[in-house]
């Protein structure tokens, strides 16, 4: 591998770890809790990804993406998805201008809300597919095409996206080929008791907190061509690998209760954003390594929107979340162990194994 850290890079991370911290204590400045959320929107910035938010409406979704992009000083646009959306209210469109010195009509592009760093799709099940896939572009290239012109959106630039997991009467759901495209689907529960409380005492008292910008645009941008850099071992590689395969039903590796449970599994752009997440969470941590517990501390963020339920698993109220559970109870977390007990394939060498 050419993954390599050098000297200004190890400086470089350990700017990430102090700003991470700097990050958490101004977001807890006005979000109460949701810790491990919080976490998981980092790493996929951190990782250049998208991510899916679901959750019960009033859970601070919206303010949690849009505090962040104030503490992280990134330009931020909101577009709030409605059945009526067309694609160019979110692309934008070009229109016919007049130069009154000549008299001569030409096309101008008008840039739509989707040319800022940090995109929050709100509600975005609720517009039609033909919207939906106004974003694809976007997500994959990070470019909008108008007129036969390609229009390069700012770096660096997230789709941030949220879904109301109650109400499905007139909405639209996700095809699972945009759904690959985020790096995490995260849900957000409520609070506890004790996070609710503060949270009542934060937001009905006369208080405005004071937020400031920790890191830049292209100090982000910087932090993610590092996080590309951390070197990661065979038998990491390896557990990626077996955690993915093991999803499809129609390899011999899918042990039975997937077989049972599931109709589709994940394609590699899920180990893809296994190795990435865990490299970015090895960085937050303050380790230059990536260990298999990041890959599980990623684990269901990355396979629950990309691991497919049939009827059986739904008829028994089988989740992917509880699918996932099993596989990492399945799949041996330590090389030595995976070696010792025949779970794994005997493809690490000894030196991996250490």
């Amino acid at each position: 591998m050419n993954e390599k850290l050098e000297g200004q890079d190890l400086k470089a991370v350990e700017r990430l770890r102090e700003g991470y911290e700097t990050i958490r204590a101004e977001l807890g400045k006005v979000i109460v809790g949701q810790e491990q959320v919080l976490e998981q929107l980092l790493i996929a910035i951190f990782s250049q990804g998208h991510c899916l938010l679901v959750g019960v409406p009033g859970l601070a979704k919206t303010l949690m993406i849009s505090t962040l992009a104030r503490t992280l000083s990134l330009s931020f646009n909101r577009i709030q998805f409605t059945p009526d959306l067309m694609p160019s209210d979110i692309t934008g469109t070009e229109v016919i201008q007049e130069d009154r010195a000549s008299g001569t009509r030409e096309f101008r592009f008008i840039r739509g809300p989707v040319f800022a760093n940090v995109i929050l799709a709100d509600e975005i099940n609720r517009t039609p597919p033909k919207t939906q896939a106004a974003l694809l572009e976007a997500m994959q290239e990070h470019q909008v095409t108008a007129g036969g012109e390609k229009h390069p959106l700012p770096e660096p630039f997230f789709v941030l996206a949220t879904e109301n997991p109650i109400e499905q009467e007139g909405t639209y759901p996700l095809p699972e080929a945009q759904l690959d495209r985020f790096m995490f689907n995260i849900f957000v529960d409520y609070p506890e008791e004790d996070e609710e409380l503060a949270i009542i005492k934060l937001t009905t008292a006369d208080y405005e907190a004071e937020l400031r910008e920790v890191l830049s645009a292209e100090e982000i941008r910087e932090l993610q061509e590092i996080v590309r850099r951390v070197p990661v071992a065979d038998h990491v590689i390896e557990y990626v690998l077996k955690l993915t395969r093991m999803t499809r039903v129609t390899k011999p590796e899918a042990p039975d209760y997937i077989r049972k449970w599931v109709s589709w599994g994940a394609g590699p752009r899920a180990s893809q954003y296994l190795i990435l997440g865990g490299k970015a969470r090895a960085l937050l941590e303050g380790r230059f390594y990536v260990s298999t517990e990041d890959i599980r501390a990623v684990a269901h963020p990355v396979l629950r929107h990309r691991i497919i339920t049939n009827f059986a698993a739904e008829a028994e109220g089988i989740t992917p979340d509880r699918i996932i559970d099993r596989m990492l109870e399945t799949v041996p977390a330590h090389a030595s162990e995976a070696l010792s007990d025949g779970r794994l394939p005997e493809v690490l060498g000894s030196e991996d194994a250490e």
